[in-house]
């Protein structure tokens, strides 16, 4: 399995069973990931140096609007889109084999997490997996240590208040906060 057949089949939340060929991709991808973002996080880089190894985590060039403090890490670093201004601040991890997009003007603080990946409930069959992509719409704001859930869509100039767990859907210009988060205000534009 090559990385494009595996986005294929994360797009259409192709069910993963364990130790098949398309896990087993996974940890290969993993272990490549885990290689670019010890380089990233173990020494200190310049924006520009930061920006090279991103771009090359994602497979994607990133613009030079983009900006991160690492530490930073992703279980799969292809199935990450960026758009432009977007700011990652340190201690986040990014569990993207489902497919993460972020969109233009995004600000995610420190140390969230986004995670695409649910394990089966049924416990024999714990060690599957269910892929749904994360998207996050442009002018979004994600404060510290909150966590976006598979298969949520954050809608443009959302902000997701710190400590936030998201597990549904957020509309355009809503402030949502708690576990789980509940939208508590509209945003005015």
């Amino acid at each position: 399995m090559n990385t494009t057949e595996f986005r294929k089949a994360m797009e259409k939340k192709t069910y993963i069973i364990a130790n098949s060929e398309m896990h087993l991709h996974m940890h290969q991808m993993a272990q490549r990931a885990r290689k670019i973002t010890v380089q990233m996080n173990n020494d200190f880089r310049t924006p520009d140096e930061i920006r090279e190894l991103f771009s090359a985590l994602t497979g994607q060039e990133i613009d030079e609007s983009f900006g991160l403090f690492p530490p930073f890490n992703a279980d799969y670093g292809q199935n990450i889109k960026v758009g432009k201004n977007v700011f990652i601040n340190s201690g986040c991890c990014f569990q993207d084999q489902g497919g993460i997009e972020i969109g233009d003007n995004v600000l995610i603080g420190q140390q969230v997490v986004i995670a695409t990946i649910n394990h089966d409930f049924n416990p024999s069959k714990r060690a599957n997996m269910y892929p749904a992509s994360v998207k996050i719409g442009n002018g979004v704001w994600i404060g510290a240590h909150a966590t976006i859930l598979s298969g949520v869509t954050i809608g443009d100039n959302a902000i997701i208040a710190a400590g936030a767990v998201v597990t549904k859907d957020v509309p355009q210009n809503a402030v949502v906060a708690g576990v789980p988060a509940k939208i508590i205000k509209k945003i005015e534009v």
